[in-house]
C-alpha cells in the first residue's frame, strides 16, 4: 500500500502544476439540441459567497453555459444562506466552497455556519433541490458540515481505484464508472428521459469518496479495491482507508426536495487540456444535464 501511496502522490504532484492553472475551456460546445425548458425557466442559485474555487464566470462557466442553454436561469449568490436568500430559487449549486481561502490552513475549515446549514436543510426539506459538489482535500473538510445535514459522510481525502481507473491517464485517481463494470447505478439520472440521454460511462478526475444514508442511491460506486489517502502532501506519513462500498456521487429525496452530492468537481465542467466534460469518450456532459433534470423534477424520484 505504501508503494501505491507514493505512486499516487507523485502523480498528483506532477499534475498539480497543470491543475493550479486550470481555466474554463473557451472552446467547449455548450449548445443543447433539445432544451428541457423553453417556456418556464427554473431558477438556479450558484454559490459564490463562501470562497468557492468554482464560480459562474470562472472554472464553472461551461457548467453554467450548458444549463443556461438547457433553459435554466442562473444567479450568482453573494450572501450567506438564509431563508430569505434561498426563497424563490429552485436549485442551489455549491462547488468547492472554502477552497479559495487565501491561507492554505484555512481551506479545510468549515465553509458554512451552523445557521446556514440549517437554512439549506430546511429549504430542501420544504421542496428545494441541492447540488453539493466537494472535491478532494481540502474541499471535503470545508463542506462536510453541510453534507452531514443530509446524512452524507465525506472522506475528506483523495480517492483512488486501482481496479477501475483510466489506464490512458496512468492515474488511479481518474476513475472510470461504467455499466459494464457495474459501478454505474441504474437510476433515473443514469437513464435520462430516453435512450439518447442514457449514461454509459463517467470519468472522474481525482476526488474524495462519499457514503450516503440508506435512502440514497450510490450513482458512482467504487470497487472493493478502492481506497482513500490522507495527508498525501507528506507521502511518507500518509495513511489510507478502504473506500469499498463508498461512492463519488449520491442522489436522494429529502423531505419534499431532492439532493445530489458529488465527491469530484471537474467532471461537471470543462477545463483546459481536456479536463472534465470535454474529455473524449465520456458521458459527463449528459450527466450534468440529467442531474439537473432530476433535481427539477423532469425525471422521477427513484427507480
Amino acid at each position: 500500500m505504501k508503494r501505491q501511496i507514493l505512486a499516487l502522490a507523485l502523480l498528483l504532484i506532477t499534475l498539480s502544476g497543470v491543475r493550479s492553472q486550470q481555466q474554463a475551456d473557451p472552446t467547449f460546445d455548450a449548445s443543447v439540441a433539445r432544451p428541457a425548458y423553453s417556456t418556464s425557466h427554473p431558477k438556479v442559485l450558484f454559490d459564490e459567497a463562501h470562497f468557492n474555487f468554482h464560480t459562474t464566470t470562472g472554472r464553472y462557466k461551461p457548467f453554467v453555459s450548458l444549463i443556461t442553454n438547457d433553459g435554466y436561469q442562473v444567479t450568482p449568490n453573494k450572501v450567506p444562506f438564509s431563508t430569505e436568500s434561498l426563497t424563490g430559487f429552485d436549485v442551489l449549486v455549491i462547488a468547492n466552497a472554502g477552497a479559495s481561502q487565501v491561507a492554505a490552513a484555512d481551506r479545510s475549515k468549515s465553509a458554512f455556519t451552523d445557521v446556514e446549514c440549517d437554512a439549506v436543510r430546511d429549504w430542501v426539506r420544504s421542496g428545494g433541490a441541492l447540488l453539493l459538489i466537494a472535491d478532494h482535500a481540502p474541499a471535503g473538510a470545508a463542506a462536510a458540515i453541510l453534507a452531514s445535514r443530509f446524512g452524507v459522510d465525506m472522506s475528506k481525502g483523495f480517492t483512488a481505484d486501482p481496479l477501475n481507473y483510466e489506464r490512458i491517464a496512468l492515474d488511479a485517481s481518474w476513475i472510470r464508472y461504467t455499466r459494464a463494470n457495474k459501478s454505474l447505478a441504474d437510476h433515473p439520472i443514469t437513464r435520462g428521459r430516453d435512450v439518447s440521454e442514457r449514461i454509459n460511462s463517467i470519468l472522474t478526475f481525482t476526488g474524495q469518496s462519499l457514503k450516503g444514508p440508506k435512502e440514497s442511491t450510490a450513482l458512482l460506486l467504487l470497487s472493493p479495491s478502492a481506497y482513500d489517502v490522507f495527508d498525501i502532501d507528506q507521502p511518507i506519513k500518509a495513511t489510507t482507508s478502504s473506500a469499498a462500498g463508498r461512492s463519488q456521487a449520491v442522489a436522494m429525496p429529502f423531505g419534499k426536495g431532492r439532493v445530489v452530492v458529488t465527491g469530484e468537481a471537474a467532471m461537471l465542467t470543462a477545463q483546459n487540456q481536456n479536463f472534465g466534460m470535454n474529455y473524449p469518450g465520456t458521458d459527463d456532459r449528459q450527466f450534468v444535464l440529467n442531474i439537473m433534470h432530476w433535481l427539477t423534477g423532469l425525471l422521477k424520484t427513484s427507480n
